[in-house]
């Protein structure tokens, strides 16, 4: 299969901060089953069974919890070059031009940010984790995820939003559906997606699942842990994966995802009139409830830091 983007590899991680970091590490260790790497300048890294360095990074800070950058991993190092070239005609900003980062996987890295705030940090040359022997015989690894699948961001105005993320970062559109615009960078469906909604918040981070029995597992242990599935069990049209919702500590909406369409660039956009659901229906498969009011009002509350 071809890669859709010249520029950017794979979405890596997700950096929070949090206003309880205690509290965030027992839900993203002990119920969310991610590993605890490493601890650099108060950061903690947590990581998944892939060989991705981390998957998400978090730092105490009081007040709501906030998005510090998206992650994007870059073909080659030109491809910081050319990004920072295209930021002054796409309103994009260059926050921290390339250097070395002092992080787990290290590299090289620029820092920039949209018009509307949201940040994204791409880097290249990060290295990656050495798998554990010990996991081989580990039952847990079973029901821990893999990788991020993708990140959700809410747009209030997601054609400019989408114009970004296509002349910045060379992704490509691979369905629109009347709330939701899905982008790729590689052969997954989507890495990016954005929300139509009146804010720029975080909508939610998916984590790939090794297959569908650990996406219904994880359900049962979450709401074993006082976290009920908020939407799920289902299949998603766009992308058809299979998913399960939670809203986690701070209002964090997390999903455990599985079995990501595969695509490449032969692959046709399909827009609004494509993806229209029989009434009562919100997924494939049409036995799950419609996503809570919990779920519906965490998806707009965490920004970007500088939002």
């Amino acid at each position: 299969m071809t890669h859709a983007s010249s520029r950017i590899k794979a979405l890596r991680s997700v950096s929070l901060q949090v206003p309880d970091l205690t509290l965030a590490l027992k839900f993203f260790h002990d119920v969310w089953n991610l590993y605890s790497v490493s601890q650099i300048d108060g950061k903690v890294f947590l990581a998944g069974s892939g060989n991705d360095a981390f998957l998400i990074s978090l730092c105490e800070r009081p007040g709501p919890a906030k998005v510090v950058d998206v992650t994007l991993r870059a073909h080659d190092l030109k491809n910081l070059d050319e990004i920072k070239a295209s930021l002054p005609e796409n309103n994009g900003k260059l926050l921290k031009d390339t250097h070395p980062v002092n992080e787990p996987g290290l590299g090289q890295a620029i820092t920039v940010c949209d018009a509307d705030g949201r940040i994204f940090k791409i880097i290249h040359g990060d290295q990656p984790r050495a798998f554990d022997p010990a996991l081989e015989s580990n039952e847990k690894l079973k029901d821990i995820p893999i990788r991020l699948a993708h990140t959700v961001l809410n747009s209030d105005k997601v054609d400019d939003s989408q114009k970004f993320m296509e002349n910045v970062f060379d992704f490509c559109l691979s369905d629109r559906t009347k709330i939701m615009a899905f982008m790729r960078c590689n052969d997954d469906h989507h890495s990016i997606a954005f929300g139509d909604t009146d804010n720029n918040a975080l909508n939610h981070i998916a984590f790939l699942m090794p297959d569908l029995e650990s996406v219904m597992r994880g359900g049962g242990r979450l709401k074993d842990n006082g976290y009920p599935i908020a939407w799920g069990p289902g299949r998603h049209g766009p992308g058809n994966n299979a998913f399960n919702y939670f809203v986690g500590p701070f209002d964090l909406v997390v999903e455990y995802t599985s079995e990501v369409q595969q695509i490449d660039d032969s692959y046709k956009a399909r827009y609004p009139k494509d993806w229209q659901w029989p009434a009562g229906r919100t997924d494939h498969w049409g036995i799950s409830a419609p996503p809570s009011d919990d779920l519906k009002r965490a998806q707009k509350l965490i920004g970007f830091i500088n939002q």
